[in-house]
């Protein structure tokens, strides 16, 4: 495998055994590709989150390739909705970049054409002031 090439998800099998509505589709037609992660994109965020796990502020994540984006989703307790989501939109990337950080409210907290830069605001910390 090499650097660029996305990481492929296995089908989905429900209680029946069967594929799931969403990975089957008819045999003559043409489906389209999902977004994914690459490789080295799915590095750079896993060393985020293995940082935030050690610190034991996160627990979980999921991932989501979907035909417009790829969302990675960071959680605090597995119950909880997503503290964050990092997303990659290939269709954005000309205009304000393919990647982003959006907040549990739905903020954008950070949007580029970097991922490093990007995932920086993941990594502020707070900061101690002296009065």
């Amino acid at each position: 495998m090499s650097d660029s090439e996305p990481i492929g998800l296995r089908p989905v099998f429900g209680l029946t055994g069967n594929v799931s509505s969403r990975q089957a589709h008819a045999p003559g037609r043409k489906r389209q590709s999902d977004t994914a992660f690459n490789r080295t994109e799915l590095n750079q965020i896993l060393n985020v989150y293995g940082r935030k796990v050690a610190a034991g502020e996160w627990r979980d994540y999921a991932i989501d390739s979907l035909r417009e984006r790829a969302v990675f989703s960071i959680f605090r307790k597995t119950s909880e909705v997503p503290l964050y989501r990092i997303e990659k939109r290939p269709q954005q990337a000309r205009k304000q970049g393919a990647y982003s950080v959006i907040a549990a409210t739905g903020l954008i907290l950070k949007r580029g054409h970097d991922l490093a830069n990007v995932l920086r605001v993941l990594d502020r910390g707070l900061k101690l002031v002296k009065a």
